[in-house]
């Protein structure tokens, strides 16, 4: 199989195989298609399970020294590596990314790879104290067989962050790839194989989330399942999980909210901005898409934020454009009905709020809202779009009761030079991760994760990797002593 080829296929055992029905993919900044992939059906579900499970009950990956690991997994990142220029076109031709954005990906994906390939040998547990007569120690056994579902708005970088430490914990692993962006993800895979892991090791499937997601997420065969995406299909994966007590690691997204206090530096908060909404055209979990300012400095962040956006250019990933399509024409449709809505509900829309005109793909002009409420829907629900709501504020117990006023808890941010202010902020926002005067700050090495319908459990970071691991004690009676 070559990166180059229009049709794509699923890897199962250790071989790339076809099947008899396909998905289209589009381009999402033209809406032609970009190339077909062969659609999994329950039969390679089963296929690939098997696999997994087989790989799994042999150990020959958990009971291969460490050091075997850790030469598989820096393996694996240098063939990221080689491939993320090819792979990059690919990304950005099905993804609407830009061409820089996606090349980020691929090596953000051998980053993961590198990180916790440097974890694979200090998986260590510890000697428990009992007195005379006990010898006690902890182990960690890997999980299994780990399922892992991923998004279609960083499949590369998202499906490395889960795969690298189950396998640098010895797990093997099924992934079920997103239908609106499978292709790059098939060039991750190829990647991979060429890193010589043994058969059933890594598996790809890219089929129906409501046919073949669903099946596998109800497997008892399954030992973990670890999802990123939308709230309802979350919840519906917990629920067929929930069957076989199946321990989960969820990711469902956010309502971010960032505090923006007198003293802010606005040009840092401008920057923040532009990357925390603008970037992937927002479709990121952690978007900052509410700014909550205070009173004295609203009008003039309302006034910098609009020309801002009214400053990017609209268009095509590939031709390096700042605000870049969303993924399909239905998910543009939902975005402008909630815009629709927002303005029916009382906020004031400052720019933006409808599609590009003159534009075949799925392109929504960087739309910004003011004097929102934080009751409106648009201030409590995720868009996954770019599109800003700014909310004022009178005093600090009000700006934490407006960030911590939805279901969601994934990242919010603290924007002040007051040091003291930051750190009482950052104490009682409810979220997983907090941003002081810097959206995005951090980087892999950091635990993420949420609290609330922003789901529960950690990736990145040494913390991800013992979701990937069971403790086990073995407690021993020492005769004699």
């Amino acid at each position: 199989m070559h990166m180059n080829q229009k049709h794509w296929l699923n890897f199962i055992d250790g071989k790339w195989c076809d099947s008899d029905d396909t998905f289209e993919v589009l381009n999402p900044a033209t809406n032609y298609p970009t190339g077909t992939i062969a659609k999994a059906s329950i039969s390679d579900a089963v296929m690939a399970l098997a696999a997994a499970r087989r790989c799994a009950d042999s150990r020959v990956l958990s009971s291969a020294r460490p050091a075997e690991r850790v030469t598989w997994m820096n393996r694996i990142a240098q063939e990221i590596r080689a491939i993320a220029e090819e792979g990059a076109k690919v990304l950005c031709a099905e993804n609407g990314k830009t061409l820089a954005e996606a090349r980020d990906e691929f090596v953000e994906a051998a980053r993961y790879f590198e990180y916790y390939g440097g974890m694979a040998d200090k998986i260590e547990g510890v000697s428990i104290p009992l007195g005379n007569g006990y010898m006690d120690f902890t182990v960690y056994d890997p999980m299994g067989v780990s399922l892992q579902i991923v998004p279609w708005n960083f499949p590369v970088s998202i499906c490395a962050r889960a795969l690298a430490p189950a396998l640098a914990a010895g797990n093997a692993v099924v992934v079920k790839s997103p239908e609106l962006s499978p292709l790059g993800m098939c060039v991750l895979f190829e990647a991979i194989e060429r890193a010589g892991l043994p058969d059933g090791a890594v598996n790809l499937l890219c089929g129906s989330g409501r046919e073949v997601g669903s099946y596998l997420a109800a497997r008892q065969e399954v030992d973990q399942i670890v999802f990123t995406g939308s709230v309802v299909t979350g919840q519906t994966i917990l629920k067929l999980a929930a069957e076989n007590a199946t321990p989960c690691v969820m990711e469902l997204g956010g309502k971010s909210a960032a505090v923006v206090f007198p003293d802010a530096d606005l040009d840092q908060l401008m920057a923040s901005v532009r990357m925390g909404i603008f970037f992937n055209a927002g479709q990121v979990c952690s978007a900052m898409s509410r700014l909550v300012v205070h009173r004295s400095v609203y009008e003039s962040v309302v006034s910098r934020v609009e020309d801002l956006a009214q400053g990017l250019s609209v268009g095509g990933g590939i031709d390096g454009n700042d605000l870049t399509p969303v993924i399909s024409a239905r998910q543009l449709s939902q975005i402008q009905q909630m815009c629709q809505r927002a303005q029916e509900e009382g906020a004031v829309l400052v720019t933006g709020g409808e599609a590009a005109s003159n534009s075949q793909g799925n392109f929504l002009l960087p739309t910004v809202f003011r004097d929102v409420r934080p009751d409106m829907t648009i201030a409590q629900q995720e868009v996954f779009g770019p599109v800003l709501v700014i909310i004022p504020f009178d005093d600090e117990p009000e700006a934490i009761a407006i960030a911590n006023g939805t279901n969601f808890g994934l990242v919010a941010g603290v924007f002040t030079q007051d040091l003291n202010r930051a750190m009482r902020c950052a104490r009682l926002l409810r979220s997983g991760q907090v941003f002081v005067n810097e959206w995005y700050a951090g980087g892999i090495e950091v635990p993420f994760g949420g609290v609330g319908l922003s789901g529960y459990g950690r990736e990145r970071g040494q913390e991800a990797l013992y979701s990937y691991v069971r403790t086990k004690n073995v407690a021993i009676k020492v005769a004699g002593e």
